[in-house]
């Protein structure tokens, strides 16, 4: 791999892993959703949060982490293909991005199972202090390279 690449390994396994847990969503929820008798061929408009109150609270709670999943993890892949592009995504940074991610995941398995709130609040202000150290080392070599 290039110099400054090694971030995008795990950038690369966050994508992988939100995809499987838009599968694991999609395995829960369509059974799910046949065993309430919703027919989504005759829904028109609402969202998925419309669901919360008809499905069970598991089945749920996957497709409330996949759309977590879409939130300050896409401020990750920004700051990792940037680190990446600048030749800054090796070291101490790749270090926090296998934390990012490694927090994301178990962050993801504790809510689509056990849901306990403070866990996982804890592992998201783990997983956001990663970010943040990884934002920062950002900004630090954007602008100590402009100037």
């Amino acid at each position: 791999m290039m110099i400054g690449m090694d971030i995008l390994q795990p950038l690369a396994v966050l994508a992988g892993w939100t995809m499987l847990m838009w599968l694991w969503m999609y395995v829960t929820r369509i059974p799910a959703m046949n065993a309430a008798k919703i027919d989504a061929k005759t829904m028109t408009g609402g969202t998925g949060k419309d669901l919360d109150a008809v499905l069970p609270g598991k089945v749920q709670w996957i497709a409330h982490n996949y759309n977590h999943l879409h939130e300050a993890p896409t401020v990750f892949y920004a700051v990792a293909l940037a680190l990446a592009l600048i030749g800054q995504g090796d070291g101490l940074n790749a270090t926090l991005g296998w934390a990012y991610v490694g927090l994301r995941i178990a962050h993801s398995l504790v809510q689509a199972t056990v849901n306990k709130v403070m866990l996982r609040f804890l592992l998201f202000a783990l997983s956001s202090f990663a970010l943040m150290g990884l934002t920062l080392h950002l900004v630090i070599a954007v602008f100590h390279s402009a100037a």
